[in-house]
Order: C-alpha cells, then sequence, then structure tokens
C-alpha cells in the first residue's frame, strides 16, 4: 500500500477541512439542469450556512436514452452559482479526456461508482493537486476499493474522500443497500475521510434522511445527497432527490444528531 497509516484531514478551503470534528454535507442536482434551477439550490445552500453544491455536469446512465448531463455548459453553470455564494463544487469526471475540463471549473472531483476501477483515470487524478471523492463501485469489496484509493495515492495525491454509496445486494426494496458496516470499518482502519450518500443507497426520498442519519451515527464525516426545486420534475433521479423543504429538514435532524455526537455541522 502506498497510504499513509496516519489520519488524514483534507483542507478543502483555508477555513473547511473534512475528516476532523466537523462534518461536511454536500448537497446538490443529480444533473445539473438550467441556471435558474442550480441557482435556486445553492442559495439554499448558502442559506444554510453550508459551503459545498454538488451537481452533475457529465451523467453516466444506465441507458444511453437517459439525460446524459449538460457537459461543459453544466459546468460553467456550477462554477458560476458558487461563485455568487461563495461555494465549492464538486462534479464528476467520466475519463481521462475530460479531467483537464472538470478540474478547471470544479473544487472537487468525483470518481463515480461505475469508474472505481478505471485506474487511468485513478492515475490522472493522483498527478492533480485537488480532493478527490472517490465512490464505491456497486459491486465491490472495501479491499478493492482501498485498493483503487491506492491507484491514487500511488501517484502522489493523498487527498481522497471514500464515499460509501451503496452496493448491490439480493434486496430489491432500495435502489442499494447503505453498508453502515463499511464507514465503521473505515474509520477505524483507514487513513481517509469517509462520506455516505444515502440518495444512491436507498434510491428513495422518504428513505434518504434516515439512511443519512444512520450513516453519520456509524462515524461518517460527511453526507453527499441530492436535492432538488421541484423532484417530481427532475431529468435524472427525482425519485431519490430531497425537496427544498426537505433539504432544511435534513440539515436541521443532522445537526441536532451531530451535537448529540460532540460534533457539528462545518
Amino acid at each position: 500500500m502506498n497510504i499513509t497509516n496516519q489520519k488524514i484531514e483534507i483542507s478543502l478551503a483555508p477555513d473547511l477541512k473534512i475528516g476532523g470534528e466537523n462534518i461536511i454535507l454536500m448537497l446538490g442536482p443529480c444533473s445539473v439542469e438550467s441556471y435558474a434551477q442550480t441557482h435556486a439550490i445553492a442559495r439554499l445552500i448558502h442559506q444554510l450556512g453550508l459551503r459545498v453544491i454538488r451537481g452533475g455536469a457529465f451523467k453516466p446512465r444506465t441507458s444511453p436514452d437517459s439525460f446524459q448531463g449538460l457537459g461543459e455548459e453544466g459546468l460553467k453553470i456550477l462554477r458560476k452559482v458558487a461563485d455568487e455564494f461563495d461555494l465549492l463544487v464538486v462534479s464528476e469526471a467520466l475519463g481521462v479526456e475530460q479531467l483537464p475540463l472538470v478540474a478547471e471549473y470544479v473544487d472537487i472531483i468525483q470518481i463515480g461508482s461505475r469508474n472505481m476501477q478505471h485506474y487511468p483515470l485513478l492515475w490522472a487524478v493522483g498527478e492533480l493537486d485537488k480532493p478527490i471523492l472517490l465512490k464505491r463501485g456497486f459491486m465491490s469489496t472495501v479491499d478493492e476499493w482501498l485498493a483503487a484509493a491506492d491507484h491514487i495515492a500511488s501517484r502522489g495525491n493523498q487527498k481522497i474522500i471514500l464515499c460509501e454509496r451503496g452496493i448491490r445486494t439480493f434486496e430489491t426494496s432500495t435502489r442499494n443497500t447503505l453498508d453502515t458496516n463499511s464507514i465503521a470499518h473505515l474509520k477505524i482502519n483507514s487513513p481517509f475521510p469517509v462520506m455516505g450518500d444515502p440518495s444512491h443507497a436507498t434510491g428513495r426520498t422518504d428513505l434518504v434522511i434516515p439512511a443519512a442519519r444512520a450513516a453519520l451515527a456509524a462515524g461518517a464525516d460527511g453526507l453527499l445527497v441530492e436535492i432538488h426545486p421541484k423532484p417530481e420534475e427532475a431529468l435524472s433521479d427525482g425519485v431519490q432527490s430531497l425537496n427544498l423543504e426537505q433539504a432544511k429538514d435534513l440539515v436541521v435532524q443532522t445537526t441536532r444528531l451531530a451535537e448529540a455526537m460532540r460534533r457539528g455541522i462545518a
């Protein structure tokens, strides 16, 4: 392994770290659909006192007939609204050829579940000086996940945030199964900050907040949650997106839980 044994706190901004006492909430749309949609979300994030907006510009959808994202235009929208409200941006790069473009606009580069073992991409982000949010493959073991992180670290970048987004099991009542065991395990046996993604883990709006609480109770350092002004009109993953009022409730509930655990929401 090329990974340090010491616990890593990653600086996202001069006054914002992940992996320490405070919990980081990263909220935003599954897909950037328009400036108006993204601006409304960014304004709410700012009003809630949060610091990071997530959003998809390039979408690796299972079906080619599904909405594939706005591409560079989506990145431009994310950057514009983030700069207006002093937010950081996290968005996904699908391949090595997209990486320079994505790196130009975003502060945290996401490697999605389908690309967890896309080794040329892992090597490429390993040569960048940016935080990398590495999602667990939906059929991957924890050891395989950590090996993917090691591919990044082997190229010099240890600014790695692990994100548990649910794994595929025999259970069909939810989209995936949130593996809270892995969150607890990694907090003990890995140096990296760990996040939970209750949106993809459940695939159901009514379960997102309970799953978010479970991830934090297991020790997660942050949450990646999909929100949308009108989930029923979303071009992707509306069934697992919180509306803006539900997003406020998420922050209230996670703040209370964080306080009970002697942590805070950054």
